[in-house]
């Protein structure tokens, strides 16, 4: 499996305290199944700025003493974006980090609200050849309350990532059954653990594709997991036209994004 949305790097987050939490998250990862996974710090989130540059040589460090403690797990850079106006200033600098290098770009939104400006900047990073991809919007209370928000970001190009530790229940039936809903009506697109550590938001990924089996089917729980190498390799997302809120549906043919 692979996961984009994790926070593996020790001390510039509230991830890994130390690279041995770090090394000890890797191996938890591989446990659960874990192939392949993005480094995606906090960037811009009010309490954390982590640069590309540094993100980088924190990925190389890593990954170099993972092959030496022979784990086989392969780290790539991202980051978690806190939505921002420079963001395109910041991804032409080198600042900013799309996942693995790729036209995709994990975007966090504050859990309130869905800034004015957002339709605006996802035009823009789209003409520059860039996809937003929304991390958790499970989380943000706007989305949960008018979902029709996200239906409409979501036609105008966006993709978005719900998170394993929600869907599989662990995060309340309340946020399970909105996740659901997403998946039903064609609004989410990725599942992703957002790990912090061994026993802090934990892989859970193996977890959230069997309950996908469960409620929707295998062909939908494959389209989750062939999106993660679609977005890993730089490639073209498995989508199908999200649908309104007036209308269900459990399962799913998709198309191409």
């Amino acid at each position: 499996m692979i996961d984009l949305h994790t926070h593996i790097l020790h001390g510039i987050d509230d991830g890994p305290k130390t690279m041995e939490d770090s090394v000890a998250l890797a191996r938890s990862a591989v446990e659960a199944g874990v192939e392949s996974i993005v480094a995606t710090p906090h960037h811009r989130n009010g309490m954390f700025t982590n640069s590309g540059d540094m993100i980088r040589s924190k990925v190389q460090e890593l990954n170099d003493l993972l092959e030496y403690e022979e784990v086989p797990l392969e780290v790539k850079p991202g980051q978690e974006i806190r939505i921002n106006g420079d963001i395109l200033d910041e991804l032409k600098k080198g600042t900013a980090l799309t996942l693995n290098d790729s036209r995709y770009l994990l975007i966090e939104l504050s859990s309130v609200e869905v800034p004015s400006y957002l339709k605006r900047l996802f035009y823009d990073l789209q003409v520059a050849g860039y996809i937003p991809l929304i991390a958790h919007p499970e989380r943000n209370k706007t989305f949960v309350s008018e979902p029709g928000k996200l239906f409409d970001i979501v036609t105008n190009g966006a993709i978005t990532q719900i998170t394993a530790e929600a869907l599989s229940g662990k995060g309340g039936k309340a946020s399970q059954q909105f996740c659901e809903t997403l998946i039903e009506h064609n609004l989410a697109h990725i599942i992703s653990s957002d790990a912090h550590g061994v026993d802090h938001r934990p892989f859970a990924l193996a977890e959230a594709y069997a309950h996908i089996d469960d409620v929707f089917g295998p062909e939908v729980s494959n389209m989750f997991k062939e999106n993660a190498a679609a977005i890993f390799d730089d490639q073209p997302v498995g989508l199908d036209q999200p649908e309104p809120f007036e209308k269900k549906k459990k399962k799913k043919r998709f198309g191409i994004f």
